[in-house]
């Protein structure tokens, strides 16, 4: 049986029914912008749904807040931080800021990262890559926001 990029061989799921599952992640930063890494609590997710072979939404509910997939190495992330800065540098020049709001940079900052990310189940568990991992990034922080964790697929 051929393998694919992860080394698995190819996995059929029979006898099961189709579920859907959600919670909500709440999250307040201590700081204006900030990372967390939520895969620990993402395979919790998994778990508790009940779905052996499908797929996760994991997806920001606010516009100055962004989830993604990547290496969890603190020289990367420092590197992602630099990068953003550049391209969306936090400053008074933004005409959003005409609303009373100095927060235009971090919506930029959020649609460069996307808000949500959908990431395969297989077997019961989070199927991802050798160094891949999810992140939650804050751009605008230090006040209660929420994230949205569908799980949908085939339960056994």
């Amino acid at each position: 049986m051929p393998t694919h990029r992860n080394n698995r061989a190819p996995v059929r799921v029979t006898g099961t029914e189709f579920a859907s599952y959600t919670e909500y992640l709440v999250i307040r930063t201590k700081k204006r912008r900030e990372l967390r890494h939520l895969t620990p609590e993402l395979e919790a997710i998994v778990e508790r749904s009940g779905v052996l072979d499908g797929f996760m939404l994991v997806s920001a509910m606010h516009i100055t807040a962004a989830v993604f997939v990547n290496d969890n190495e603190g020289g990367l992330h420092e590197d992602i931080w630099e990068w953003l800065e550049k391209v969306a540098p936090f400053g008074p020049d933004y005409r959003h800021h005409r609303t009373g709001e100095d927060n235009g940079d971090a919506h930029l900052k959020s649609m460069l990262v996307h808000h949500e990310v959908t990431l395969p189940i297989t077997k019961g568990g989070l199927d991802l890559g050798t160094w891949q991992e999810v992140f939650y990034a804050e751009f605008d922080g230090m006040r209660e926001k929420r994230l949205i964790v569908k799980v949908s697929g085939l339960a056994g």
